[in-house]
């Protein structure tokens, strides 16, 4: 897709040639001047604009559910952890998601065991806002931790806490984002068909094409 196209893409609620050229202008700032917005990825950063900016018309357009969260995919280096990162810079400050790699979680649960897995679900609200307000997170490179044992036991700590969510998702509308190297079939053999079938319901599922470069290169 040729730059020149993007006037195609047009929001009553932003201007998008604006914002492509402050996504890259922060890009910069947070990874280095080698960073940039390529033109084959205008349409998926079209569509997470739609959902970040809560752009009804588009949304319905594009099939994107304001209730779920965002599960971006995609080959190793192609982006989706910039993005995510870029795209909560366009939510107010008390709105923004946060970022949390998966293995960390996972390094947290050897340390600390279960109290990791309430911390991400249950005890994951704003508890001096009233009503209590739901913590978004986004959980980046979902599927590369590893099943950690915590004196022996062995638990599959991101599936845990992928369940716990799905049901504050239904019970307090917590939104879940994660970005991750696998597709569906990998994502169900790692976490199982539970959690798989949560996923659906939990998330839009937006991704780079399968072919896309590693931009790191």
């Amino acid at each position: 897709m040729k730059a020149t196209t993007v006037k195609a893409f047009r929001s009553s609620t932003f201007d998008f040639p604006d914002l492509l050229t402050f996504l890259e202008k922060t890009g910069k700032k947070i990874y280095g001047e080698k960073f940039q917005i390529h033109d084959e990825d205008h349409l998926l950063i079209f569509k997470l604009l739609v959902y970040f900016f809560r752009d009804e018309e588009h949304c319905s357009k594009l099939e994107i559910d304001l209730n779920k969260g965002i599960l971006l995919s995609g080959p190793i280096g192609c982006g989706k952890t910039s993005l995510m990162n870029l795209m909560k810079y366009q939510r107010p400050a008390k709105e923004r998601h946060r970022m949390i790699s998966t293995r960390k979680i996972a390094f947290q649960f050897n340390k600390d065991g279960y109290d990791v897995i309430e911390k991400y679900s249950a005890r994951s609200f704003n508890f001096q806002a009233d009503p209590w307000v739901p913590i978004t997170y986004c959980f980046d490179d979902l599927g590369v931790e590893n099943n950690i044992k915590y004196y022996g036991n062995e638990c599959n700590v991101m599936a845990e806490i992928l369940l716990s969510r799905y049901d504050l998702f239904i019970t307090n509308a917590m939104q879940t984002h994660a970005t991750t190297n696998l597709n569906s079939s990998e994502l169900e053999t790692l976490y199982g068909n539970r959690v798989r079938s949560r996923m659906r319901q939990m998330f839009n599922l937006m991704g780079f094409d399968s072919k896309a470069k590693d931009k790191r290169i």
